[in-house]
């Protein structure tokens, strides 16, 4: 039963990924490209940790700690150049 909740889950954040990358090519400007970035690193970090429960290896769960981090710190200074500049 889990392993089916997985699967679906899997093709759900599969498909958001598609189409947060169309918006990501699309995007009429650099906010927009901005968000899109981020909910790819978002939903990234749910198909890691996905993949760290279905596989039963919590080593994916520290790689993904360390992606959000990493993900987290570029959005902000994408956004502070955006604003006003470094």
């Amino acid at each position: 039963m889990i392993d089916t909740i997985l699967m679906i889950s899997l093709g759900f954040i599969g498909l958001a990924m598609l189409l947060t990358l169309f918006r990501f090519i699309k995007g009429p400007s650099v906010s927009d490209r901005v968000v899109s970035f981020d909910i790819l690193t978002i939903s990234s970090l749910a198909l890691i940790s996905i993949l760290a429960l279905n596989f039963g290896r919590v080593i994916y769960m520290d790689v993904a700690l360390v992606y959000g981090l990493l993900s987290f710190l570029g959005v902000i200074i994408v956004a502070r150049y955006l604003e006003k500049g470094i």
